[in-house]
């Protein structure tokens, strides 16, 4: 049993973490966060590699029970080494997370270059070859989630920008070009979110709305606190918040989550309603990819009870 299970509402799996530089078939300096999904009878991670060179890549790894994973010895997707798109990934692509609409799973990713921050966007169904479709964002933009189905015929798009602080929400008829912008979450003062939030897993559709898992960073004495939390969003109009939770569901704790190349950081890319459960995979210290589990009803008892000072 997780000694730790009490700590938090997300229940850490016994055997995190679950994957960590030695389960890798190659030597590399880094494993950051990963975005999941099930393809067919698998469970499939897209997860961060830092190479030893410095650039990042994106690799794949499967599991027959969402534990147990084989990562590939090749990535599934390399920064671009020639063309238009080089001088924009020349430092690497990572914080893959994936959305299916319709028979597509979309991948945004951030693409780092000399020039800044960008999102960019890929699709796949094989998840063995990609299709390219676009830049979705300006330069210096940080992270970016897309909605599993269109709101009033628009693609949606949460983001936020590398020198802000809060979660934006962007339209789209053609998921190219993007514009009718709207702050939809800020950070709040004296909370555990003080100082910055923004977008971790693509929204999940709930009875009650949009499930949006996001990451918040207080900073302290010690450097900055990453912490996971949770918030409900309007179904038909998701730029207005229904709930959010003035606790964080899952904070560093155990060792692997305050020891590592970034610590004292929890960061999700992607999560799973599996029969009443949300099943949570994320970063630990930018060192390791880890799962927790909570059931849904008890992640929506902690937004709908916080109030509504959002």
């Amino acid at each position: 049993m997780d000694r730790s299970s009490g700590r938090d509402v997300i229940r850490r799996c016994p055997s995190n973490p679950l994957i960590s530089l030695g389960d890798l078939p190659f030597r590399s300096s880094d494993i950051w966060n990963a975005g999941v999904v099930r393809f067919g009878e698998q469970y499939l991670l897209l997860m961060t590699v830092e190479m030893l060179e410095g650039r990042y890549s994106i690799y794949r790894a499967d599991s027959n029970d969402g534990l147990h994973f084989t990562v590939d010895a090749e990535p599934f997707m390399s920064p671009a080494d020639s063309g238009p798109n080089q001088m924009y990934e020349n430092v690497g692509i990572r914080d893959p997370r994936i959305t299916l609409i319709d028979d597509w799973f979309y991948i945004s990713y951030v693409a780092d270059g000399d020039h800044g921050l960008r999102l960019g966007l890929i699709r796949t169904k094989d998840f063995r070859t990609v299709e390219r479709i676009a830049y979705i964002s300006q330069v210096d933009v940080k992270n970016g989630v897309l909605f599993p189905s269109k709101v009033g015929g628009k693609y949606l798009l949460l983001k936020r920008p590398d020198a802000g602080s809060s979660i934006w929400l962007s339209y789209s008829d053609d998921l190219v070009f993007w514009g009718g912008s709207t702050v939809v979450m800020t950070p709040r003062g004296r909370y555990w979110d003080s100082n910055r939030i923004g977008a971790a897993a693509p929204p999940i559709k709930i009875d009650e709305g949009w499930l949006l898992i996001y990451y918040g960073e207080k900073h302290t004495s010690a450097g900055p606190l990453v912490r996971l939390g949770a918030a409900i969003l309007d179904y038909e109009n998701p730029s207005r918040v229904i709930a959010r939770s003035n606790i964080p569901i899952l904070s560093p704790r155990e060792k692997y989550e305050r020891v590592g190349d970034v610590p004292n950081v929890v960061f999700s890319c992607g999560a799973l309603l599996e029969d009443g459960q949300i099943n949570l995979y994320y970063g630990a210290s930018d060192s390791c990819i880890c799962r927790g589990s909570a059931p849904l009803k008890e992640i929506l008892r902690i937004c709908l009870e916080s109030g509504r000072e959002f």
